[in-house]
């Protein structure tokens, strides 16, 4: 079972609780979030890292990140979390309120296991209703709460203030290395060109000049190709890999791979 409350609004308090593992593969991070582990456990993968959070855990992550992760309940429990959404324009009104401004370009770590300490833990409590749905989520207090949560982060980790007052587009990188290393996230075509930082025409014409096809051509193909090696070279089950190499649906990969290999994945041998 899948229990999941959150901020009927502007979505920027999200509680979540699940009793069972979730392997759902993968998740896009849009905004800076604060977040807090109340019971269990989870693994996340980001590039080549890997991070174990445990119950208790306070965490920070930075925007514009693709995640994977397993969320892992305790036993006979239920895995819960509560993350706080520090959207842009909130950002913007703290940073012309109080006149906070980035510094200098941050260079740190983007997931942070921040440190605990009393302001978050009282933080945490005062989030109560929204946990056990007490609250009517009053678009006001919740933005409220979550002017708290930046200004917390700044006390107690000022060098965040590089991070959360960041208001510049991601910058043109190496497309070629960045698709090779993420093209099993399924995310449409305008994230990667906002990752890579082009506009979707300048992403296609570059990504046309590097790999001789079409974005979503290549993209099929390579998740595809990823898909035969764990069936046929590990002896993996066709319903088990489609998600993990990039497919969100299951019919559409067994008629993809038909396609491409004139064999169901599932009559693979």
């Amino acid at each position: 079972m899948f229990k999941h409350k959150e901020d009927k609004g502007m979505q920027q308090i999200l509680y979540s609780c699940y009793d069972h593992i979730s392997r759902e593969g993968e998740h896009f991070v849009p905004e800076h979030i604060f977040s807090y582990i109340l019971s269990g456990s989870q693994i996340l993968y980001l590039k080549d890292k890997t991070y174990h959070f445990k119950e208790g855990d306070f965490r920070f992550f930075r925007k514009n990140q693709l995640s994977r992760f397993v969320k892992q309940p305790p036993p006979d429990g239920e895995f819960k979390s509560i993350s706080i959404r520090m959207d842009q324009d909130t950002l913007r009104a703290i940073s012309t309120e109080n006149h906070l401004h980035m510094n200098q370009p941050y260079i740190g770590e983007n997931t942070l296991l921040l440190q605990p300490n009393s302001l978050f833990k009282n933080y945490i409590e005062s989030l109560t209703p929204y946990i056990n749905g007490t609250s009517n989520f009053n678009k006001m207090i919740t933005t409220l709460k979550v002017k708290e949560a930046v200004m917390i982060l700044l006390e107690t980790n000022p060098i965040l203030k590089d991070v959360l007052f960041d208001f510049s587009e991601p910058g043109k990188i190496d497309l070629e290395a960045y698709m090779n290393e993420h093209y099993k996230f399924n995310v449409d075509i305008n994230r990667f060109a906002y990752l890579t930082g082009r506009s979707l025409a300048t992403f296609k014409r570059d990504f046309e000049k590097i790999f001789n096809t079409s974005p979503n051509r290549w993209l099929q193909q390579k998740r595809l190709n990823d898909a035969y090696f764990l069936i046929k070279q590990k002896g993996r089950k066709s319903s088990d890999v489609y998600m993990e190499v990039g497919f969100k649906d299951f019919s559409h990969f067994s008629f993809a791979f038909k396609k491409a290999y004139g064999v169901s994945p599932s009559k693979v041998s």
